[in-house]
This record gives C-alpha cells, structure tokens and sequence, in this order.
C-alpha cells in the first residue's frame, strides 16, 4: 500500500478549506448562503462577513485543516 505524505495532505487540506472560506464570505455578503454564513460565524472565533474577518476566518481554517490533515496521515502511516 502506499504511504501518505503527512505535509502535502495537512497543505492541500489547509488550500482547499481556505478557498471554502472565502467563497462562503463572498457569497455571504451577496446575500447568498446567510444561514452558512451565521454557522461560521458561531463555529469560527476569526470568521466575519467582513474582508478583514474573511481572510482571518481562512487564516484559521487553513491552519485547523492542516493541523488535522497532518495528524490523520501521519497516523494513517503508522497504522499502515
């Protein structure tokens, strides 16, 4: 079976959660996906509708999803 690289997975994790995040303030502040938007809110400590608070709100995703993304194939590689 092949390995994971625990460093590529946490990274694509962490790009893929931040383009989420700012898609979803977009749309957020067009007015669509508000219900979305007020779960982030609640979810996320940095997370606005706010540019400010959309790019920190990515800033944290990015590096909650890295860190998990990491923790899960390395694991994956020693359970393997």
């Amino acid at each position: 079976m092949e390995t994971l690289k625990p460093s590529a997975f946490g990274l694509s994790l962490a790009v893929i959660t931040a383009i989420v995040m700012l898609l979803l303030g977009i749309l957020g502040n067009l007015g669509i996906y508000t219900g979305a938007v007020e779960m982030m809110q609640q979810w996320h400590i940095f997370f606005s509708p706010s540019i400010g608070g959309i790019v920190a709100g990515m800033a944290e995703a990015a590096i909650i999803s890295f860190v998990f993304g990491y923790a899960f194939a390395f694991l994956y590689n020693k359970l393997l």
